[in-house]
């Protein structure tokens, strides 16, 4: 027997989806779309291949913006309103419902012919989604369907299930530091930069314009360390408030509501200790026996629950590139969490650069999501480490098979120097790298570093700020 009737639900799906009633309130969403809304609204609408969109990532980071955009893509290209249905698993009443009511209400009171959409918000909260959705995708050939959830394995656990070649997902980060500036409203923006990899070819001169051209978007850079790629946070210009918000509305629902909800946590506060030293280790190299004895976690609970971490996008695992296999992905990873005002709000940092130490893991943090970004999607991403003594590049990045990588080192102190004997020039030396970079602190230190030997790669010292946007310039 249902808790609520169909007039019930009906009536929270009237205000969930206001477009139905002829109002305006998604012409006041963000005039900005970030990649993730081209990848979805590309996804939905395809007309020669049918697939359903996933939308996975960490709480706050957009997602229900994603959806709500789409939709007014969705009316703006003259979809029927009433075509057009978005729900949000996290509202306890859908939640008590059940998908199958939730169903049978809209299509027994909003009349609809003809291609339709379902927007699914927080859909891991729906008793057998992926079964209703296979189910819907079999039975409904006019349906298309985008899905959001901020646990990804059990969305993407059930596109699997779901079937092969029904499903596209993808994950969203944080706001790039392109996106930041985009959402912060900075003024004239550095239009028709070059990629990333295009520098290393460039004369010096173009290189150096290049950097006074984007030298104005320092201060925005110190001001994203802080304040972290959340959207709803770009605006607030109170630090302690704004972690405040990321503790309450990030951290301590994920630690203590989601993972718990969804994985097998028996003790929450083993949990919160683990994302806790990881924060103080982000970009460091990871001893699962150290740190198991250090906390007093058995080594299979801390390895289980920093995959929780990581599935819940807080974390990301850094493997070697060169690792294969279950032995290869077993040794030691490093870990970053997935945005440095995270890190700055779990430790109560307020300012990362009054600490040297701090700031140095605050950016490698910041680079190394900012190349998740831009790679992940094509490539792996991971660090390299040299034979011998082994000496580590902090993040690589292999497009198979293993034989050239792009690399880079975070450096971020001034007068950022290389010794011919460090890994990053040792590897530039013996041709291993298709293109190498090193992220610097000041806005005047750059430079490109002529080959170590003649079959070499040049190195491009850049400011950190300009590499980070850079690297996903391109998708603004």
């Amino acid at each position: 027997m249902s808790l609520f009737s169909d007039e019930q639900i009906l009536e929270l799906l009237k205000r969930s989806n206001p477009w139905w009633q002829g109002e305006h309130t998604l012409r006041e969403l963000p005039p900005i779309h970030r990649e993730a809304y081209r990848e979805v609204l590309e996804t939905v609408t395809a007309e020669d291949v049918r697939r359903f969109a996933v939308l996975s990532g960490a709480r706050r980071v957009g997602k229900t913006t994603v959806l709500l955009q789409v939709a007014r893509a969705l009316l703006e290209r003259g979809v029927p309103a009433e075509n057009i249905l978005y729900i949000s698993f996290d509202d306890p009443i859908l939640k008590l419902s059940g998908f199958a009511q939730v169903l049978e209400t809209y299509r027994s009171y909003i009349p609809h012919t003809g291609v339709h959409y379902f927007l699914l918000d927080e859909v891991q909260y729906a008793e057998d989604w992926s079964l209703w959705v296979k189910r819907l995708y079999d039975s409904e050939p006019a349906l298309r369907l985008a899905a959001t959830g901020s646990a990804s394995p059990s969305i993407e656990k059930g596109a699997s299930d779901s079937g092969v070649g029904r499903w596209r997902v993808f994950r969203m980060p944080t706001l790039t530091f392109a996106e930041y500036c985009a959402v912060a409203g900075v003024e004239k923006l550095p239009q028709g930069v070059p990629a990333l990899e295009e520098l290393p070819a460039m004369e010096r001169g173009a290189f150096g314009m290049l950097m006074m051209r984007l030298s104005s978007l320092q201060p925005h850079w110190n001001r994203y360390l802080v304040q972290g790629g959340f959207p709803e946070l770009v605006h607030l210009q109170d630090t302690a408030r704004a972690q405040q918000l990321l503790r309450e509305d990030v951290v301590d629902k994920v630690l203590k509501r989601d993972v718990p909800a969804l994985f097998d946590v028996r003790n929450s506060i083993f949990l919160e200790k683990i994302y806790l030293y990881l924060c103080l280790k982000s970009g460091n190299i990871i001893n699962y026996a150290e740190m198991s004895k250090a906390l007093g976690v058995t080594k299979p609970t801390l390895s289980r629950y920093i995959d929780y971490l990581r599935d819940a996008n807080l974390i990301y695992i850094s493997h070697s590139v060169l690792a294969t296999g279950k032995k290869g992905l077993s040794a030691q990873p490093k870990i970053y969490i997935a945005d440095a005002a995270l890190r700055n709000a779990s430790l109560a940092l307020p300012n990362p650069f009054s600490d040297s130490a701090d700031l140095g893991m605050v950016v490698e943090t910041a680079v190394y999501k900012h190349f998740q970004n831009a790679y992940a999607r094509s490539a792996k991403v991971g660090f390299l480490r040299t034979p011998g003594k082994g000496k580590e590049v902090d993040v690589a990045v292999d497009f198979f098979p293993h034989d050239k990588f792009i690399l880079c080192e975070a450096k971020y102190r001034n007068d950022a120097e290389l010794a011919p004997g460090d890994a990053l020039p040792t590897l530039c030396r013996e041709g291993r790298a298709a293109a190498a970079f090193v992220a610097t602190k000041s806005a005047n230190d750059f430079t490109i570093m002529p080959p170590f030997a003649d079959s070499g790669t040049p190195i491009v010292k850049i400011p950190a700020f300009a590499l980070c946007y850079l690297l996903n310039a391109r998708y603004q």
